[in-house]
């Protein structure tokens, strides 16, 4: 469950339906699913081996497995940075969720165009209620952490997870009674290739990469903390599937929404804080308990991932300088959190020019960095750590039994198709292709 709520997350929920709706529906869902499993599964399995083996925080773990070379493997742990770094803006962004939670209780925009000026209101001129709402993250973020991964972040994700997933099925089930639900499995599942192109397969990998939290530590921190035997395989599956299906259920349920309520699909990231609203409003009084509803699912799922984000460093500093785990963690979220200040007044007006850096702003900067660089890298790094430099005999004998006739296949994708397909998406994303 707590590798499965880090995997689930804002991505799941808020970003995989935008990004279906912008490049046609079926055609790119299909190419999304192919990816997760060729490519996503492989990685989930090597990251989920590293930690196992290793048992240790990232840096360690790939410095006591790596055979030669140890000074310079350790570096791959250092991973977990991408982790620390995505919280800077998630936390914000979790933030704006804890504030339509509230403001959705009694309050929806009437139209498409009135939320647009409600939502650029609060994201460019009001810095308090950002601000105040970034800090109640940052607390509860960080008591979690504190607690640890047995008695912290398995506990919260054992109520969080099943309560989710709760939600989201409730409002799927009503979703199919809507007269829109069959145009909206129309769009999901009937591939439409024109809207496709070599940007579409390549934002399919990098989603799939973003979604299942890999190339950040977080799987690998985890999995440390299984108890001998595990399987593995076993274990990756479920998150993997877990996720993907509260992709597709999440997707399904938006899009019904929206066509039941005269909004289109392609709304891209203002779908869930502009296009949705609009769509609850049209509802009468039931709008607001599902959108209230609605809103505390994407904040579950944004804080399940968080405190995943932020363990592998808290891991590392515990383990590396003998720190206290509430040393550790308050240490890493103030440093997300004042970082995060910093990122939200990028987007206020009066600020956002002097926090602007060529075309992007800091907010967007981070975002960037992340996806484009640091999590692409970590999943190159662990492909190539899992499949050149830990001795096969050690890998197969954990991974022969569990996967079977299907090893070969599995580490054959590990040690060409992955990093070859993570290369190109780091440089495509860079800009660079």
């Amino acid at each position: 469950m707590a590798a499965a709520g880090s995997a689930v997350g804002l991505g799941n929920i808020w970003k995989f339906p935008y990004i279906a709706g912008e490049y046609g529906g079926g055609a790119f869902v299909l190419i999304y699913l192919v990816t997760v499993l060729l490519i996503g599964f492989s990685i989930m399995i090597a990251e989920m081996l590293i930690g196992y083996m290793g048992r240790k925080d990232g840096v360690t773990s790939f410095e006591n497995l790596a055979p030669k070379h140890k000074h310079i493997w350790k570096y791959g742990g250092f991973q977990g940075l991408a982790g620390l770094f995505i919280m800077i803006f998630y936390s914000v962004v979790i933030g704006w969720i804890f504030h339509y939670i509230v403001t959705s209780l009694s309050y929806l925009p009437a139209t498409v165009k009135e939320a647009e000026t409600t939502f650029n209101a609060m994201l460019h001129t009001d810095i308090w209620t950002q601000l105040f709402y970034h800090t109640i993250a940052f607390i509860w973020i960080t008591h979690v952490l504190t607690r640890g991964i047995k008695g912290g972040i398995e506990k919260v994700n054992m109520v969080l997870m099943p309560t989710l997933m709760i939600i989201l099925l409730g409002m799927f089930a009503y979703a199919t009674t809507l007269d829109s639900f069959g145009r909206a499995v129309n769009f999901m599942f009937e591939p439409d290739w024109s809207k496709i192109d070599s940007e579409a397969f390549v934002t399919a990998v990098g989603h799939a990469f973003f979604t299942l939290s890999l190339g950040m530590g977080a799987i690998m921190t985890y999995s440390a903390s299984m108890e001998k035997n595990s399987n593995l395989v076993q274990n990756a599956f479920w998150v993997v599937f877990l996720d993907t299906t509260i992709a597709i259920v999440a997707g399904l349920m938006l899009f019904t929404f929206l066509y039941q309520y005269g909004a289109g699909p392609a709304k891209g990231p203002g779908l869930v804080f502009i296009s949705l609203p609009a769509a609850f409003y049209e509802m009468g009084i039931i709008g607001n308990f599902f959108a209230v509803l609605f809103f505390l699912a994407l904040a579950f799922a944004g804080l399940t991932s968080s405190v995943s984000l932020v363990e592998p460093m808290v891991q590392y500093f515990i383990d590396r300088f003998s720190w206290s785990r509430v040393k550790a963690s308050v240490a890493m979220g103030l440093f997300f959190y004042l970082i995060g200040i910093i990122a939200l007044l990028s987007n206020i007006d009066g600020y956002k020019e002097a926090l602007t850096f060529g075309d992007k702003n800091f907010f967007d900067w981070v975002d960037h960095v992340t996806a484009a660089i640091m999590l692409p890298l970590g999943g190159l790094i662990m492909a190539l750590f899992v499949g050149f430099v830990i001795e096969k005999q050690r890998v197969e004998s954990i991974l022969r039994p569990q996967l079977g006739f299907a090893f070969e296949a599995w580490y054959f994708s590990l040690r060409y198709i992955t990093p070859v397909a993570m290369f190109i998406v780091m440089l495509s994303l860079m800009g660079v292709l």
